[in-house]
Parts: structure tokens; sequence; C-alpha cells
């Protein structure tokens, strides 16, 4: 069953073709702003990948990719849930050294994510991926990174804001960061979402820090996939969104693992079967490069910088056919 939240007297600021113009404005201003201040190069990214071979992402070690036959090749193929493996892997490839980047554009099919005002099974980011220097992973780079993202972010918003002065949003450059352990402290008897929305609402821009360890409480503050973030140096980029009255993620990204922290958090995991796979042989053995990588959501970007109450008001993806009639109802027009 989904959730639904309508905002009371929603209206939105421009027509469904004015909203088409300005998603194109949107991701045409964050990619300028993006390559301007990190530098990083486009590359081609594959929407399938092999099965059984460890490269796609398993997100939080549960969810079901799509499968299907390829009859030319007598293999099966999966659509991807995010690049984050392959990323790091077309580094090494592709021969980048410490301080170089990529970036990509990500179309992937979560089949079994549950659809709201911020959900979708159609997934739309840009994934990005560097290569760093051992001295580099450290909690210091990683919050450099995540303050110059939010940067690029904020600068877009203003581009956006310049081009159509319909949009009043704001949003705040300075990032307070928070661990989830923390968090918990702070309010106890909230649940994972409600810590981030009380939190963003009170500070606006958040960076939460050391998601997939268990906390004190002997939870998890959310699921991440034990073979690619290093848990203790990761987080999530939140903004707080007046529209939904709630926190809205707009990236995860994190320092990914090496080879101690990989070992360590797949025994944490009961995952260590995935150690015959290519990718994590290469990272336990050091043949993949150390990075700092993650997604930007193209779609809860837009979402937020032009005001919508549902990111199906700008994406096209596959709806319940009740939430489809109750938004119409409500003024909110589900592309």
């Amino acid at each position: 069953m989904y959730n639904l939240f309508i905002p009371d007297d929603y209206k939105p600021n421009m027509t469904v073709r004015e909203t088409e113009k300005a998603i194109k404005f949107v991701k045409d201003a964050f990619q300028r702003n993006f390559i301007k201040n990190f530098g990083f190069e486009r590359v081609s990214a594959p929407i399938m990948v092999r099965s059984h071979t460890g490269v796609n992402d398993d997100l939080n070690g549960h969810e079901r990719a799509v499968r299907f036959d390829v009859k030319e090749q007598g293999a099966e193929a999966e659509i991807v849930h995010s690049l984050a493996k392959w990323k790091r892997m077309a580094l090494k490839k592709y021969r980048f050294q410490c301080g170089e980047g990529l970036y990509t554009d990500m179309n992937a099919i979560r089949r079994d994510d549950s659809c709201d005002n911020v959900h979708s099974i159609y997934v739309d980011q840009w994934d990005w991926e560097m290569v760093i220097c051992r001295e580099q992973r450290t909690e210091d780079f990683l919050k450099r990174v995540v303050t110059r993202l939010v940067g690029t972010i904020c600068d877009t918003l203003e581009e956006t804001k310049r081009a159509y002065p319909v949009i009043k949003r704001s949003l705040k450059r300075e990032v307070t960061f928070i661990t989830t352990e923390e968090l918990l402290n702070r309010y106890p008897n909230l649940t994972s979402h409600q810590r981030e929305t009380a939190a963003a609402k009170e500070y606006g821009t958040v960076f939460l820090m050391k998601i997939g360890a268990p906390l004190s409480n002997g939870k998890p503050h959310d699921g991440r996939s034990p073979d690619y973030d290093d848990w203790s140096l990761n987080g999530d980029i939140l903004f707080y969104d007046d529209v939904i009255g709630e926190s809205l993620e707009i990236s995860s990204m994190g320092i990914r693992v090496d080879g101690e922290t990989l070992m360590k958090q797949l025994e944490m995991a009961g995952a260590t079967d995935r150690l015959v796979h290519t990718y994590h042989k290469q990272v336990l053995s050091g043949e993949l490069p150390l990075t700092i990588g993650g997604g930007i959501g193209q779609s809860r970007l837009c979402m937020l910088i032009l005001e919508k109450a549902h990111i199906g008001e700008v994406q096209a993806s596959l709806w319940p056919e009740d939430m489809a009639e109750e938004c119409e109802k409500h003024n909110i027009h589900l592309l």
C-alpha cells in the first residue's frame, strides 16, 4: 500500500509543458555547475549487467532486480539498481588517477520500492566516482566534498530562480554534519525518517553520517549494502522540503570500502559468500583504486528546486491507478 501526502491548497507554479522545459533547464544547469566545480569526465554507462557477477548494487540487500535472458548469449542479465560498483571498476579500466573522476547518467528500475511522494520504481540520477589517495580516506575530506556538492546544488537553484522568477525556494549552503547515533540520542522516540525530518527542519541542510552499522539500539539507521560504502565514512545529503513537510534525500554518498573494511562489513552482514565475485576479489587485493562516490537524484533535485509535491510531476513512471487519480483531484499532475 502506498503513502501519499497531499499539501493543503497545492497549486503548481507552472503548467505541465512549462514544467517539462524547466526540468531540462535544471538538469542542464546542474551538469554545467557540477563539471565546473568538480572537473569530472562524463562516461557512458550500462543500464544492464550480467546476473550473478556481484556488479549490481544490492541496495539494502534484499531488493529483487529485474532479470531477463539474453537469447544470443545464453546468459541472464539484470537491470541495474545503481552503478556503485561498476563505477569503481570503470575508473580502473579507464586508468583514472588520484584526483580524477567520472560521472554518468544512471537509469534504474527498483521493482520493490514502494511508491509515494518521493519514491518511484524508476530511478534517475547522476552517478559519480573519484579516485582518492590513501590519506584522503578521512571524515574531513568527506565533509569538504559534501560542502562542494551542496554548493553546486545551491548554484543550480540560484540559476534556475533567475530564469524562473516564480520559484521562491531557498536552500541553506551551510551544512550541518551529524551522525546517525547523535540523531538517535537526540530523538530516541522517533523513527529513522522522522529523525531525519526533525533535523532537516531544524538546520535546513544536513549531512547525516555513518549509515549502515547497528546503532546503540541494535538497529542500523537505514540499510546499506556492505560492499561499497565504508559505513564509518558515508552519509546522505538532506534538505528540508517545506512543500511536503519532510526531509528530502538528494544524495547518498561516501568513501568506499578498502580491503580491510570490506571484509569487516561482509562479516557483520553475514555476506562473505560475495567474496567469490571479481569486484570483491579486486577490492581485497588492492587492484581497484580507492574512491569516493555517490549518486545525485535527478528527479528529486528537480522536484526540490521546482517546488513540486510529487516526484511524478518531474518524471514519467508507473503509478498505482488510484494514486494517480487522487493526485489529479488535487492539482498534482503526474507526467
